[in-house]
């Protein structure tokens, strides 16, 4: 047990040194206890991945493919993407927290973490990511559907996310601009599943901060086509009728419960 706690720490440990050590003056982390350089790192992390995806992902949507993939009057203004970014970057902190504390948990062995594939083998890892992803689906759902339909909830936290209901307001920086309570609220179940799954640490940690590119491509308004992917068509429809498509990856829990909105239909609507 000691051991595999030891792994967990070594493996957070390195990661606060690549980054820590590359993008941070030595002054300010060195001497802080583990727990404030992994947040440190996960901030720093966390807001360069926000930053360089989200301008990569304009830059190519809205200059380079100009009027390729969205049409002139549907791009957002700068003022828009400006706004969501100054509500990300605030959120940010407490967004970083987040995977620190969970870090912490596995480092104390309050999971059920493992940490290297093979302490279970290769199609053991494989059922478990399955089920990890289907818990972290079905809570996501649940969520961000209960963050709508309990008004208080929707009133002082979801909100802050939903002035964004147009195409021409929507970004991919509209990803992460939440109220930080709401942001977390959404991410709580890959936590979660860290206590109902043995769950490897490293595939954890990478899905949190694939969360990340994965909410600026649902954001985008471009319609990715990648049947059952809850892709960018399918969200747009949620920020447009607030009732629909609530679903994190896939169109599943919305099928199951009754939510689904497809845009093929839509347009078919339209045209007709």
């Amino acid at each position: 047990m000691e051991e595999n706690l030891q792994l967990f720490l070594d493996e957070t440990s390195f990661y606060n040194r690549i980054v820590l050590e590359n993008l941070c003056p030595e002054l300010l982390w060195r001497n802080l206890p583990h727990f404030l350089q992994t947040w440190l790192r996960n901030y720093i992390g966390g807001c360069l991945l926000y930053l360089i995806s989200g301008f990569l992902w304009c830059f190519y949507i809205y200059y380079w493919k100009r009027n390729v993939y969205l049409p002139k009057d549907a791009i957002p203004s700068r003022k828009s993407m400006v706004l969501q970014m100054v509500v990300a970057m605030k959120a940010m902190p407490c967004y970083s927290l987040f995977p620190s504390m969970s870090e912490y948990m596995v480092e104390n062995g309050w999971t059920r973490c493992f940490a290297r594939i093979s302490d279970v083998g290769w199609l053991s890892y494989a059922v478990y990511m399955a089920i990890y992803l289907f818990i972290v689906e079905f809570g996501i759902y649940w969520m961000h559907r209960e963050l709508h339909d309990i008004k208080f909830l929707y009133k002082h936290l979801h909100a802050t996310h939903h002035i964004y209901n147009k195409q021409n307001t929507l970004s991919p920086f509209a990803g992460l601009a939440f109220h930080p309570l709401d942001g977390i609220l959404q991410a709580a179940p890959h936590v979660m599943a860290l206590f109902l799954v043995p769950t490897h640490f490293t595939s954890h940690i990478a899905l949190i901060f694939i969360e990340g590119i994965w909410t600026a491509n649902i954001h985008d308004c471009i319609d990715g086509k990648i049947w059952p992917i809850m892709g960018a068509a399918y969200h747009t429809i949620h920020h447009t009728t607030y009732r629909h498509n609530y679903g994190h990856y896939t169109i599943w829990m919305d099928w199951m419960f009754g939510t689904l909105r497809d845009p093929v239909a839509d347009e078919a609507k339209k045209v007709s």
